[in-house]
C-alpha cells in the first residue's frame, strides 16, 4: 500500500503578519505547525475556557489576533489564521 500524501495545501510554508507572529515568530511555516504554536501559547497562558473546553479567551495578544473579541471557538481558529497569513 502506497504511503498517504501529506495534504500539500496544509504543508505549504505561509508566512505570518505581524499580529500572528507575535504569537508563533515570522518565519513561513505550515499552517498544522501555526495551529500547534497557537495551542502551546494558548495552554501556556491558561487561555481555554475552564467551562466550555472549545472556547478560547483572548488575552492581549489574541485580542488582536480575534479582530477585537474577547472569546473565539476552536473551530474559528482555522478562518483567523487564513486572516492572518500570505502565502
Amino acid at each position: 500500500m502506497p504511503a498517504a500524501k501529506a495534504n500539500s495545501k496544509f504543508m505549504a510554508p505561509v508566512t505570518p503578519n505581524a499580529i500572528l507572529g507575535e504569537i508563533v515568530g515570522a518565519k513561513p511555516l505550515p499552517r498544522t505547525e501555526i495551529v500547534k504554536k497557537i495551542w502551546v501559547y494558548i495552554k501556556k497562558n491558561k487561555l481555554q475556557d475552564s467551562k466550555n473546553k472549545r472556547m478560547i479567551n483572548a488575552d492581549e495578544k489574541l485580542l488582536k489576533l480575534f479582530a477585537g473579541k474577547k472569546q473565539v471557538s476552536m473551530f474559528d481558529l482555522a478562518t483567523i489564521i487564513s486572516k492572518n497569513v500570505s502565502k
